[in-house]
């Protein structure tokens, strides 16, 4: 209704935009489809002269799988028509053959007197995009071929680092390939792990952009197809794409669970400290809870900088002190332990107890627990299963360490200054001090650890990229290291497989994405 009060001739919306993407398997519900279909049917009466085009979930009654993947065109005095998309993604995060019957090779259809061209989503995404042919047909082609003008894309495209640039590069190469222009229409928002961007667009028939709506936030645009002039698509830096995107997940992630408010353990580190901005934007300030757990082990200036994190940010914390609670424990097991070492153990005990006293201010004032692990850690195991693995949602789970330390550094330059904190947000301490988990005396992440630029680059080649281990060490790295990042990847597939729910920020992350076996021998 905004569009055609602003003139609009032809309103599109993102690919099934009426049950969310992906719906999973809420299609089975016995409800869920047809009430789905109840809104259409509503939504087509409500609907004027100028045509809707909507995505969403429609039946199969003939072979096949029991729906399809869909969009209709609405239009009042018109008999809907409807298109089903043809190519459906089965690989990364994507199940759609679980669900959805491939559609048949549609036609264009007469819309204000132009032959547009339906497709959704993967219809456009030629084999150089894919990296390696996986269809037998072209959708786009097809519709060109018999004289589509306009091509029409729906489209519910998860967003990781990158993913910008490469769908631009698509749409300009496929419209002067094709000598037509395309509308891009994506999705934006948080879906449990996946991120949509956003960042629809028009682009003509000469391969040049000339609309783009914004990144990581809802916009309605009225564009005019007549108008070739170029515009210079927004250019986020990875810092603050990554910023946008997790704080956009988060949020819609709370507000769609029915959370309003979060608590987290504040240690100090940088990962805690990013953890901490990033919920304090997407929730505000007064909803978000801080708990500083120090023991005999933690530093006077891991407590100074999560107050002083705390301060800045304007959030309440709480400091409570583990280290009765630990000497309890340890005196509780020491009798069965008698003889023996003290070893991880025991270090283990305080993230397990620092677990235990943030769900206990979870379960009290119904506050969602956000760890605060990063992607270098999950991937080798260096976190501990039900201590600070322990939550409700992982933020930056999917955030290697060296990009967590570029993120701090964007958010004391960019967000310091706006709020007061010139000197910076995240305490200075915070960013220069070598990390450490402070479970024993002097300790560093190093100790056991391979520097993190080492280690984030072998993880890149060998869970991102799949490269083998000759492959890796061929690239540079010493095969020593590099066979044993590729063994702690390996082994500690059952941790990740009880953590949980992290946000996708990369090409491939831990979760969805990525299905490993936790029971297999196989070693490379």
């Amino acid at each position: 209704r905004r569009c055609v009060d602003e003139g609009a001739e032809l309103v599109l919306t993102p690919e099934l935009a009426l049950t969310g993407y992906p719906a999973q398997d809420l299609v089975f519900k016995s409800r869920f489809i047809p009430a789905s279909l109840e809104i259409l049917d509503e939504m087509e009466k409500a609907v004027g002269h100028v045509p809707l085009v909507v995505g969403y979930v429609d039946r199969n009654v003939g072979e096949g799988n029991p729906f399809f993947n869909s969009a209709a065109v609405l239009q009042h005095g018109s008999a809907r028509q409807s298109v089903h998309k043809t190519l459906l993604p089965t690989y990364d995060v994507f199940d759609e053959d679980r669900y959805f019957q491939s559609g048949t090779s549609s036609r264009p259809i007469i819309i204000g007197g132009r032959n547009v061209g339906i497709t959704i989503c993967e219809d456009i995404w030629p084999a150089e995009h894919l990296h390696r042919p996986l269809y037998p047909h072209n959708p786009v082609q097809n519709l060109v071929a018999q004289g589509a003008e306009i091509i029409l894309n729906l489209s519910a495209s998860p967003f990781h680092s990158g993913k910008q640039s490469a769908r631009t590069e698509m749409l300009c190469t496929l419209a002067q390939r094709h000598g037509c222009s395309f509308v891009y229409c994506n999705a934006v928002g948080g879906n449990d792990q996946l991120i949509f961007d956003g960042n629809s667009s028009v682009v003509n028939s000469q391969g040049g952009i000339v609309a783009c709506l914004a990144s990581f936030q809802e916009d309605i645009r009225v564009v005019d197809m007549a108008n070739t002039a170029a515009v210079q698509p927004e250019t986020l830096s990875e810092p603050e794409e990554l910023f946008h995107a997790l704080t956009l997940g988060l949020g819609d992630y709370f507000r769609k669970c029915g959370f309003h408010s979060a608590v987290l353990g504040l240690s100090g580190g940088i990962d805690s400290a990013v953890t901490a901005c990033l919920a304090v934007t997407a929730l505000g300030s007064e909803n978000v809870l801080g708990i500083t757990m120090p023991t005999h082990f933690s530093s006077s200036g891991s407590v100074a900088d999560s107050m002083e994190l705390a301060e800045n940010l304007r959030i309440r914390c709480h400091q409570i002190p583990i280290q009765p609670v630990f000497e309890e424990m340890r005196g509780l097991l020491a009798p069965y332990f008698d003889g023996m070492p003290e070893d991880t153990t025991e270090e283990n005990l305080q993230p397990r107890i620092r677990a235990m006293t943030l769900m206990a201010f979870s379960n009290k004032f119904g506050h969602l627990l956000l760890t605060t692990g990063n992607k270098s850690e999950l991937a080798v195991g260096y976190c501990t299963l039900y201590g600070d693995m322990a939550g409700g949602l992982a933020v930056i789970s999917d955030v290697p360490k060296t990009k967590v330390y570029e993120l701090a550094k964007w958010i004391n330059a960019v967000h310091g200054p706006r709020v007061g904190c010139p000197g910076g947000i995240i305490p200075v301490n915070t960013i220069v001090k070598p990390p450490s988990a402070e479970l024993k005396p002097d300790q560093t992440d190093q100790d056991t650890l391979p520097p993190y630029d080492e280690l984030d680059a072998i993880l890149e080649l060998y869970v991102e990229q799949h490269r083998s281990v000759a492959e890796i060490v061929a690239a540079g790295h010493a095969e020593p290291v590099v066979r044993w990042v590729q063994r702690r990847v390996d082994l500690n597939e059952y941790k990740r497989e009880q953590a949980p729910p992290g946000l996708r920020v990369t090409s491939k992350a831990f979760g969805a994405g990525r299905r490993m076996p936790v029971a297999q021998r196989f070693v490379e």
